[in-house]
């Protein structure tokens, strides 16, 4: 997550106009949601390549082979959600969006904050197409309080009934809660009671492997050398979870790898999407700005997802190009 703007607001679409050339770390960014989209990797990030995007918008980037990105546009700017001021709080941000399609329309959802000295918040927007543009839906489908921050919204879609539920909350009481969505997918049907698992700050992402249904999370602080991301499993996508462990942890070079997602490209390959500090110096708190990074993700026979190991350049995957 964000608490403070990445970028000036005076860095516009314009910035991004040429495709950006890179390894890992693949470009400037953080909180990023991956996902393919016909034979390409679409990333929503924080942020974006180069000191592209700034704290109020979201953008998309997406690549056919992990090293030249091209900028999809503008998806959604703080101004075009009417509601976001109602609070009253001086200044907001917009960070860690996620997304969902359902029905041929895509779904953003994303963060609003910071919690002090309103609560955050959580707002749904809908397009047509993933590059949008998106519509908000006109007011903010989840609001924080007292002991649970809104946070870091996930839909994921269960394969076997079609239910979609939301994932969301962290940093103030690092709590997690989960809600059914209504089917169009802008409102709640429901709240599942749930425990929050060990180790849970922030950044869930849910996905299921052979019957499995995984929920990962961000631990600790996200500008130290503690972040790191964990998981435990379940047989269905709202618990009971057992923890089983962190899979991705700093290491000499690479600082506070987290929020990641996970992505399967269409050769089977499994991929780990998240942010990192390319070597900081001095102590934390870290400051400067994040790096996204693409790593391999790998399971071991019984399911258990093994250690990530983080890379850098042309060690960094790639990305098989759709018809090969």
């Amino acid at each position: 997550m964000i608490r403070l703007p990445l970028l000036s607001a005076a860095l516009l679409l314009g910035a991004v106009a040429a495709p950006v050339q890179a390894d890992n770390p693949q470009f400037q960014g953080a909180d990023p949601h991956a996902t393919m989209i016909d034979g390409e990797l679409w990333v929503f990030p924080t942020g974006g390549p180069g000191g592209s995007w700034a704290a109020d918008r979201f953008g998309a980037f997406s690549s056919r082979d992990l090293k030249t990105w091209q900028p999809r546009g503008e998806l959604l700017r703080r101004d075009q959600i009417a509601w976001i001021g109602a609070d009253g709080a001086p200044e907001h941000f917009l960070w860690a969006p996620g997304v969902a399609t359902r029905n041929g329309k895509w779904y953003l959802y994303y963060s609003v904050g910071p919690q002090n000295p309103t609560p955050s918040r959580i707002g749904v927007a809908v397009a047509d197409r993933p590059a949008g543009p998106y519509r908000d839906s006109g007011q903010p489908l989840v609001t924080g309080g007292p002991g649970f921050e809104a946070i870091d919204p996930m839909v994921f879609v269960d394969p076997k009934d079609g239910k979609a539920y939301l994932y969301a909350g962290g940093s103030a009481g690092a709590k997690l809660r989960i809600w059914e969505l209504t089917p169009d997918m802008t409102g709640l049907a429901r709240e599942v009671p749930v425990e929050t698992p060990p180790q849970f700050t922030e950044g869930a992402f849910v996905h299921e492997r052979n019957g499995t249904y995984y929920l990962s999370y961000s631990h600790g602080h996200f500008n130290a050398a503690d972040y790191s991301v964990h998981y435990a499993t379940a047989r269905s996508p709202i618990g009971p979870w057992r923890y089983r462990g962190a899979i991705l942890t700093s290491d000499r070079r690479h600082k506070g790898p987290g929020h990641h997602s996970f992505v399967r490209t269409r050769t089977g390959q499994s991929l780990i999407v998240y942010h990192r500090w390319e070597n900081p110096q001095g102590p934390a708190p870290f400051s400067g700005e994040r790096q996204v990074a693409i790593d391999r993700l790998r399971y071991a026979a019984d399911g258990r997802i093994l250690p990530v190991r983080m890379t850098d350049g042309a060690a960094a995957p790639r990305l098989v190009q759709s018809g090969r």
